[in-house]
């Protein structure tokens, strides 16, 4: 079996959200334009709108990037400012000297995820994301009066927030009749999110000659439920890391934890004896996490490795959790989705309200 995993970016590798910080350099009004148009992807998403996939947001924000004169450079130095998840770097070297194939799929902009994709060791070739170009030499006065005016609305919409109506009325417009009638097309920016991501999984599959059953993906979000349900289906590994509602029914395993090196226990596991080996261990810890947190040192062997078994006993830190999925009922995913929100907001602060 050759060993592959696909990550998504912002949430299991890094806790910040690029383009929310992007924003925040027009000020808390950029913020709010940004929350705003998050709230629409989520209800366009959710609709099923045709042509339209999770995370477009990143395609919707450009117009405000170019009245405000926002750079390739600016986006940069945001992300230089990016932590990396605790753990990823320890989880990337151990699966880089296993011979595992990494690849990140993520609906971050270019400039955000290679310099991630640096830090973690990972080759450009191994990222799929999105381009973005801010070089519109073609836009006129009225356009961007267009944009000003929609900015406004949009901020006003903010106190409002949950008014779903007004925000797609407003949006709709903008976005769908007032921009595409002045000869701006907004999705010129094609964001690798939703079934982008799953057709990125499936292309890069096919090419390694590789069964989706023997993959494992991670992703945390609306962006990438549509991937998590493409591995699950043919028998993969999805595993949701610190998930919220849109993401965690469609992964058929989870992982909550402020620490992303619990998921090389699955990978060894993956690896031993596919999925229903990464399964017996999931339903292990989750049946047994009390005992294992009160006694690591006691933690069968084929729940850990002895490296994390070292680093549980000597850092003291809060225990993961582990859950099997694929096997709860309704009311048991939502207990496993307020799990997983509750670490998710610990990990991403304020990044981790969004969709």
């Amino acid at each position: 079996m050759q060993k592959t995993i696909f990550f998504d970016l912002e949430g299991p590798l890094s806790p910040q959200d690029n383009a929310y910080e992007v924003m925040k350099l027009m000020g808390k009004e950029g913020a709010f334009i940004f929350e705003v148009i998050s709230r629409y992807d989520d209800i366009m998403s959710l609709e099923g709108r045709e042509g339209y996939e999770p995370g477009d947001t990143l395609a919707l924000i450009v117009p405000f990037f170019l009245l405000h004169g926002i750079t390739g450079e600016d986006i940069k130095k945001v992300s230089e400012r990016a932590k990396i998840i605790e753990g990823a770097e320890y989880l990337f070297e151990k699966l880089q000297a296993e011979n595992w194939d990494i690849y990140i799929i993520s609906t971050s902009y270019e400039l955000h995820a290679y310099n991630v994709g640096r830090k973690l060791g990972i080759s450009e070739n191994n990222i799929i994301c999105t381009e973005l170009d801010l070089e519109r030499s073609d836009l006129h006065e009225n356009i961007f009066s267009l944009i000003k005016k929609a900015q406004e609305d949009i901020i006003a919409l903010y106190s409002d927030i949950d008014n779903t109506e007004r925000i797609v009325n407003r949006l709709d417009d903008f976005f769908f009749h007032q921009l595409p009638s002045l000869g701006y097309d907004i999705f010129t920016t094609r964001v690798i999110g939703g079934e982008r991501k799953a057709e990125a999984v499936r292309a890069i599959a096919k090419e390694k000659g590789v069964a989706l059953s023997d993959v494992i993906a991670v992703g945390d979000s609306i962006t990438d439920y549509k991937m998590l349900d493409e591995v699950a289906t043919h028998d993969g590994i999805s595993v949701v890391f610190n998930g919220n509602e849109y993401a965690v029914p469609y992964a058929n395993v989870g992982l909550a934890s402020a620490d992303i090196r619990f998921l090389h226990v699955l990978c060894e596991a993956f690896e031993r004896g596919g999925k229903g080996e990464v399964v017996e261990v999931v339903t292990d810890w989750e049946e047994n996490r009390d005992i294992f947190e009160k006694n690591p040192a006691d933690i069968p062997e084929k729940c850990i490795t002895e490296d994390i078994r070292d680093f549980i006993i000597k850092r003291k830190m809060p225990f993961p959790y582990f859950h099997n999925i694929q096997r709860a009922d309704e009311r048991r995913k939502e207990e496993i989705i307020e799990i997983h929100k509750r670490v998710r907001m610990q990990v991403r602060e304020e990044a981790g309200k969004l969709g």
